[in-house]
């Protein structure tokens, strides 16, 4: 099997462990894996207790051993002249007491050769000193005339115990040798061993930060899910320790009571929709029906009485199109991907509001000079009447609206900016929530819903486009829509899009429209 397919069946059974064993809580999971990981340090830590007491007591034992070979070496050598002086001096004086203490000397230099045999006994030169030992043994008996010949027989001797001398320090010098290699093996299985269990340590390490991490990332996985809003991935069960599963079964169980919650609101926001927009139709077809004096003539003050309720009524149909149109957004997240001309979707949005324009008495700046784009054509229609409808709402009486377009790379942006009162600075970090009221006052007898500028946002985010509120040098009040050129399966042809100026793209890529034509127009 290769190295690989080891390490494949490992993680495969390791994963198999960790499904089917699951620690009572995480204190457990914790200590645990101290223990684990501390496991193989504290077997390298008795490895090299052992090694280093096996160095110890091998080179105590070589270092007495040394101190006594290298003794006896010396003093076999200094034996050798003490025999051969005695000898001497016995063949000259001849007495008794000489001899004594020749074999003393004698005795004294077998013992040392008999402890010493084990050492070198293969040595030719112990053998060589041994022969020679056993030949001076004994001492002859005076008279004078027979010692020459045994005299003669220490003539090498001393040089014989030096030269044993020699090699027992050779020897003692190449068993030094040996333990210092020894030493050396001892210390590189020590480090081999230090990388090995290391290793598994780290390796244990990271297991168990693994056991430990990953219920808490599909925790946070769940989370961030949950604070998305997205409920609608099937859950998978959180596999680690006791605790974290709980909390697991906990965000399950409150997905799916968010779930609820949200099928609730939405119901609610049709039902609502729909009930307020029954008898809105009733209202509105009973004014039109007093206006076209139907139900006889109406005096000055009664028309105006009429007019006022069907003017009131226009806004409140208005206000709840906005919560259908929020609700229908909510549910559908489809796009449908069109081209088209940004520059006749601006006047078809602003041909709606018209009237209120004309009341408000607001001159209006758009783009005429076609701008052909590729995104949801309905979508960017609806955040183009949101952000106009807040316009013509919080703009000032006789003031402007201004709306630019303009190109960099594969982005839209489109400015719709209007006159009146900056919007205040604890405002602008909740303009796009849903049903935010801010400090500013619409100028009109309804107050608004709170949620137009919510839709927008929305729809740009569907998109992948961007709607903020940006500094404009021109006047106080600036909403910026970005948004990207959109993908579909078949892009359409260079030849098929509308005619631009010089700023030409290259093939392939959204057209770059030069400073849009303006038409000013004044609306009294």
């Amino acid at each position: 099997m290769t190295p690989m397919g080891i390490l494949h069946r490992a993680i495969f059974m390791t994963t198999e462990l960790s499904r089917r064993w699951r620690p009572r809580s995480l204190l457990q999971l914790v200590l645990l894996a101290f223990v684990v990981v501390m496991l193989p340090i504290a077997v390298l830590m008795f490895q090299a207790g052992q090694a280093l007491s096996q160095l110890s007591t091998l080179a105590d034992q070589s270092a007495r051993q040394a101190v006594e070979e290298t003794r006896r070496a010396r003093m076999l050598s200094s034996l050798a002249l003490q025999m051969e002086r005695s000898a001497r001096q016995y063949a000259v004086i001849e007495e008794e007491g000489l001899r004594d203490i020749y074999d003393q000397k004698v005795n004294q230099f077998g013992a040392l050769l008999q402890q010493h045999e084990p050492l070198m006994g293969n040595n030719p030169d112990f053998q060589s000193l041994s022969k020679r030992f056993q030949r001076l043994r004994v001492l002859p008996p005076a008279p004078v005339k027979d010692m020459s010949g045994f005299l003669e027989g220490f003539s090498g001797f001393a040089s014989e115990s030096e030269a044993v001398r020699d090699d027992t320090n050779e020897l003692i010098d190449a068993r030094i040798a040996d333990i210092r290699q020894q030493a050396n093996s001892v210390k590189t299985r020590l480090w081999m061993q230090t990388a090995a269990l290391v290793s598994a340590s780290l390796i244990l390490m990271l297991f168990f930060t693994w056991l430990i991490t990953r219920p808490i990332r599909q925790l946070e996985r769940r989370i961030f899910g949950l604070g998305s809003g997205d409920h609608s991935d099937v859950p998978t069960r959180i596999q680690g320790p006791a605790e974290l599963v709980q909390l697991g079964d906990r965000l399950s169980w409150l997905s799916g009571r968010l779930s609820e919650l949200e099928a609730q609101k939405q119901q609610f926001l049709r039902h609502m929709s729909h009930e307020l927009k029954t008898p809105l139709a009733s209202v509105r077809e009973g004014t039109a029906l007093l206006g076209d004096g139907v139900a006889g003539e109406l005096n000055e003050r009664q028309s105006e009485v009429v007019r006022l309720i069907d003017e009131n009524g226009q806004e409140l149909q208005t206000l709840i199109e906005q919560l259908l149109d929020y609700n229908l957004l909510q549910n559908s997240r489809r796009m449908k991907v069109t081209q088209f001309d940004i520059a006749t979707v601006i006047q078809e949005v602003l041909s709606k509001h018209r009237l209120a324009l004309d009341n408000k008495g607001m001159q209006v700046t758009s783009p005429h000079h076609p701008v052909m784009w590729q995104a949801d054509r309905e979508r960017t229609a609806r955040i183009l009447d949101n952000l106009i409808s807040n316009a013509i709402a919080y703009g000032n009486d006789g003031g402007q609206l201004m709306i630019r377009t303009a190109q960099q790379r594969d982005e839209l942006m489109l400015d719709v900016a209007n006159s009146g009162d900056p919007i205040a600075e604890a405002d602008r970090d909740h303009l796009f929530e849903a049903f935010y009221q801010g400090s500013a006052r619409r100028k009109g007898p309804l107050k608004g819903s709170g949620i137009g500028l919510s839709v927008a946002a929305d729809c740009a985010k569907l998109q992948d486009g961007q709607l903020a509120l940006v500094e404009d040098a021109e006047l106080p009040v600036c909403f910026r829509l970005t948004l990207p050129w959109a993908n579909r399966p078949a892009r359409v042809s260079q030849q098929d899009r509308a005619p631009h100026d010089d700023n030409d793209a290259a093939p392939g890529e959204p057209a770059r429209s030069g400073e849009a034509r303006k038409k000013t127009w004044s609306v009294r």
